[in-house]
């Protein structure tokens, strides 16, 4: 049998649950996770690999109207990765009943891809089976889906099916990754990333939406299976830097510490991580501040 490989773009609109499936279908924390939108700010593949195929998720920004640079930075990736791709699963929520404004604007843009689009109807376990079968309905009657699946990611309900209907999209090709890889993310990135999900989950609407995170050191030490990471905080205001950095420095020390164990955890040594806060005005609109932060090319 042929082995199979290819590129599978996930999109919807934000906190429809894009994130949990791919961490679901890999196993691993692959992209980060919060209840706040806009989570993902860059394309991040995570990749499948079994014996006849390797499936390569590109987890996409939410599609959504954007406010900054940043904003339409992430958009054009989520757009680009469309074409870019040999299918495309559209993520919804089961309790959603029919496309909203936003759902509209990305079934307009999937009416002009030629990859096949998969409806994957998320937090099944949230909504009734009413609910289920409107949404299907509904959003069938707007586009002609190539399948439709009904699933919970965070439990994991009916997604052992997807990566079978996957496999049948994709061409046969080489193996793009080494089998034991699971994303392409630089350890820089997904250290920057771990920790930016700390503060997405521990502060407060406002403020994470307008911090950024780089990593300015990342060193293996030679002597001691230790890694070294200095990374600073970005933010975009001088009452923002007080509240990311707590009374007496307590709400660094709880980013830097909940960071650190999931880091420990994925790279599997113990892990010396010290964080920074700088204040840069709007860097969302910063060309600069995005390029060192991965955001732009």
């Amino acid at each position: 049998m042929a082995f199979k490989s290819g590129f599978i773009a996930v999109v919807g609109r934000p906190n429809v649950g894009k994130s949990t499936l791919i961490n679901t279908l890999t196993g691993k924390k692959v992209s980060i996770i919060s209840a706040k939108p806009q989570t993902t700010r860059n394309t991040v593949r995570a990749i499948i690999t079994d014996a006849e195929s390797q499936i390569i998720l590109m987890d996409t920004p939410g599609i959504h109207k954007p406010k900054s640079k940043l904003g339409e930075f992430m958009v054009k990736r989520a757009i680009d990765s469309l074409n870019d791709s040999d299918g495309v699963i559209f993520v919804v929520e089961a309790s959603d009943l029919g496309p909203g404004k936003t759902d509209s604007m990305i079934i307009e843009r999937l009416r002009d891809i030629k990859p096949p689009v998969i409806l994957v109807v998320n937090k099944c376990d949230q909504a009734s089976e009413e609910q289920v079968f409107r949404t299907i309905t509904s959003f069938s009657s707007s586009l002609k889906f190539h399948e439709v699946v009904p699933i919970s990611a965070l439990n994991g309900d009916n997604t052992d099916i997807l990566p079978g209907i996957l496999r049948k999209l994709l061409p046969e090709g080489v193996m793009y990754f080494d089998g034991d890889d699971y994303t392409d993310q630089p350890e820089r990135m997904v250290a920057a990333e771990y920790i930016r999900e700390k503060i997405l989950q521990l502060l407060r609407d406002e403020i994470p939406h307008g911090t950024g995170v780089e990593i300015t050191l990342f060193h293996d030490r030679e002597d001691k299976d230790i890694i070294d990471i200095d990374a600073t905080i970005y933010c975009e205001r001088k009452s923002h830097k007080g509240i990311i950095i707590g009374n007496k420095g307590s709400m660094l020390k709880k980013i830097g510490s909940m960071a650190r164990a999931d880091l420990e955890a994925l790279f599997g040594v113990p892990v010396f991580l010290q964080l920074w806060v700088k204040v840069k005005e709007d860097w969302r609109n910063s060309n600069t501040v995005l390029k060192d932060l991965g955001y732009r090319e």
